[in-house]
């Protein structure tokens, strides 16, 4: 029988944020109509338009799939678990395709796949995503895939470098999280970042992500979190309904300084009527618009429209 492999590698162990990514490929049988097959390597020694031009023909003329599991899911379970939770969630995609293998390759030393029915079939190889080109397919899939999640979560959370450090620990980055706050995409089991979770500024992200939460449990989607330029920054950005809503995210331990509407004063509304018609400018929107405020008590909510 002919040997079929379905190689597997991950993306994403390492960095402090962002999702860990499994990456799972079965190439084509005949490899003489499919010379690009040569071309692959392992993704790190690619560049990156390279890696961009073979994911295309691999998305297009393999099998492949990706394994998520969100930075959330790793702080609960850990990286062991969160490594095979992700391979597992890549093999099902690949199994539901129906294209037959009989041998599976993991980069590295660790069998995720032990417990499970194909553990026989699995074999582990150190710098696999260099030797095999089904690895090295994989390898690609999921960097390509994750660095593109991390370039959209760059336009979510400005400022941190998201597009170009992709959730790695930078001096860059660790500027960002000690001066930004850390954004829910942290991971906070990892010392670098659990280190910054007490600090006044990650006290107040936590209330941004209760308002956040609360707001897309009322149907809206959030375009924007800590949105900042030189001459403003807002809070959360969001839409439903066709009209956008900036809001105002204020944490507070409780109302001994008066009330939260009390807090919007002349100046303040001002101040945000200026970030939201900036905003609606450089983002070149045009929909209808509205104010907002939303505050955190003692973890109770209460968010408003502003005039």
């Amino acid at each position: 029988m002919q040997k079929r492999i379905l190689g597997i590698d991950e993306v994403g162990r390492g960095p402090y944020a962002g999702p860990l990514v499994i990456g799972a490929c079965i190439l084509p049988e005949n490899r003489s109509e499919n010379p690009w097959i040569e071309e692959l390597n392992d993704s790190k020694k690619l560049s990156e338009k390279k890696r961009e031009e073979l994911y295309k023909i691999i998305k297009a003329n393999a099998t492949s799939a990706t394994g998520w599991v969100t930075s959330k899911e790793l702080d609960e379970i850990g990286m062991s678990a969160a490594l095979r939770l992700a391979t597992r969630r890549a093999v099902e995609k690949i199994q539901s395709e129906k294209v037959p293998f009989n041998e599976i390759i993991i980069d590295g030393i660790s069998n995720f796949l032990v417990g499970t029915k194909l553990e026989k079939y699995a074999t582990t190889m150190k710098k696999a995503d260099f030797l095999i080109k089904e690895v090295s397919a994989a390898s690609i899939v999921a960097k390509v895939e994750r660095d593109n999640y991390m370039k959209d979560l760059a336009k979510k959370y400005p400022g941190y470098g998201f597009e170009k450090h992709v959730g790695y620990g930078t001096a860059a980055h660790q500027k960002a999280m000690e001066e930004l706050g850390l954004t829910p995409e942290h991971r906070r089991s990892f010392a670098p970042v659990k280190k910054l979770v007490k600090t006044t500024k990650e006290i107040g992200d936590s209330g941004e992500n209760l308002v956040a939460e609360y707001l897309e449990k009322m149907g809206h989607e959030i375009l924007f979190r800590n949105y900042k330029t030189k001459m403003f920054e807002i809070d959360i950005v969001s839409k439903m309904n066709e009209k956008i809503y900036f809001t105002e995210v204020k944490t507070r331990k409780n109302s001994d300084h008066g009330s939260a509407r009390e807090m919007v004063t002349k100046k303040k509304l001002e101040q945000m009527t200026f970030a939201a018609n900036s905003f609606m400018k450089f983002e070149k929107m045009n929909q209808k618009y509205m104010l907002a405020v939303g505050t955190v008590e003692n973890g109770n909510i209460d968010w408003f429209e502003v005039d």
